[in-house]
């Protein structure tokens, strides 16, 4: 399995180690709940090294970017973070990323980690544009994610940028935090206010260890990935390889108002128009369950005997409490309040549509 640069100090903390995708990571150290709490009530630091950074840069970049991308980057200003699903021709998805405007011309590209290779690839397929330099940087960079209510308070003791300056989905470059010189985006993948910090990948076991030892006293906790699942869940972002696929569309994943379908021609554009005039056959919801269990990815799920759809993702929303699903089904089926039943282990368990997210923030920035 491959390893973060903070791969030892996960082993340090008692971290138990899961194989993600190839990857070796921390999935909790202590207790999922503990972790999920604490970055709902406190502040929890998550090791997010494994994805993927891929760089973009040279004259028309950006004209490259909006052709690639569903979502529309031409008003992008340097400082900047756009969210955009990327598409097959037949509208399924390749990828959800984070899209940083660095310079004119100059881009970085955050992909899901078990997709870097195959991004890569598509975006070099894809690219008729000989001025343009298309690489994967991802091992040149380690990336934290401080989020929680407290997130700002503990990371502020470490630099002396005024954090309160950067908003949600901005990001400043070459900040020092704690000695370590990187760029600091008011970004995450929780639901709370938080940063991610990239830093040079053999810094980032030192800043790591830093934040952990000055965020101590007010209550930080290191966060692995169950965590950083059930908190995604509760305020119902898509993960990839669920939520989104080669087969599920951004349009199928309740993703319109990142597909600008109105923009010029772009990879996806035709097949996603026609899902959006002909209307969508299929459509993401979230349920809740009635009676006593819990839902997973790929359950099936039942109206009448007649098979609608499939669990996505579910479980246990730890801060309500409640046992929750997102699932996509039958776009006849999809209203709020109708009675769907998810197939477990040969029983039909009752369950009704609900509004996502489940979980709203509590916060402004």
């Amino acid at each position: 399995m491959k390893k973060t640069p903070i791969y030892e100090s996960h082993l340090a903390l008692g971290g138990k180690i899961i194989d993600f995708g190839g990857w070796a990571l921390p999935v909790q150290y202590s207790s999922i709940l503990k972790e999920h709490h604490g970055v709902r009530t406190g502040a929890g630091l998550f090791d997010v090294s494994h994805m993927g950074e891929i760089l973009v840069e040279g004259d028309g970049a950006g004209e490259y970017i909006q052709k690639i991308v569903t979502n529309d980057i031409s008003n992008m200003v340097q400082g900047r973070i756009v969210y955009s699903p990327m598409c097959y021709r037949n509208g399924g998805t390749v990828d959800d990323l984070l899209i940083y405007k660095l310079e004119e011309e100059k881009y970085l590209l955050v992909v899901n980690a078990s997709n870097t290779q195959k991004d890569y690839q598509w975006l070099k397929e894809n690219c008729h544009n000989d001025n343009l330099l298309i690489e994967d940087v991802s091992k040149s960079y380690g990336l934290l994610a401080i989020q929680g209510p407290t997130s700002q308070k503990i990371l502020q003791m470490l630099t002396s940028i005024p954090l309160d300056d950067i908003g949600f989905f901005r990001f400043v470059e070459g900040v020092e935090v704690g000695g370590v010189k990187g760029l600091v985006s008011r970004t995450g993948y929780t639901g709370e206010d938080g940063f991610e910090l990239y830093v040079p990948s053999h810094h980032a076991r030192e800043l790591w260890d830093k934040i952990l030892d000055i965020g101590a006293d007010e209550g930080l906790i290191p966060a692995g990935l169950g965590a950083r699942d059930t908190l995604r869940f509760e305020v119902a972002l898509p993960l990839y390889g669920q939520e989104l696929s080669p087969e599920i569309s951004p349009l199928e994943a309740g993703l319109k108002p990142f597909v600008k379908l109105n923009k010029p021609n772009f990879i996806g554009k035709e097949a996603l128009a026609k899902q959006a005039e002909e209307g969508l056959k299929r459509k993401l919801i979230g349920f809740e369950m009635i009676d006593r269990g819990m839902a997973r990815t790929g359950y099936k799920i039942k109206i009448g005997g007649k098979e609608i759809g499939f669990v996505t993702s579910g479980g246990l929303a730890p801060t309500l409490k409640k046992n929750l699903g997102l699932a996509l089904v039958d776009a006849d089926y999809s209203n709020i309040d109708t009675e769907i039943f998810i197939e477990m282990r040969g029983r039909l368990l009752k369950a009704k549509i609900v509004d996502r997210p489940f979980y709203v923030k509590q916060y402004t920035k």
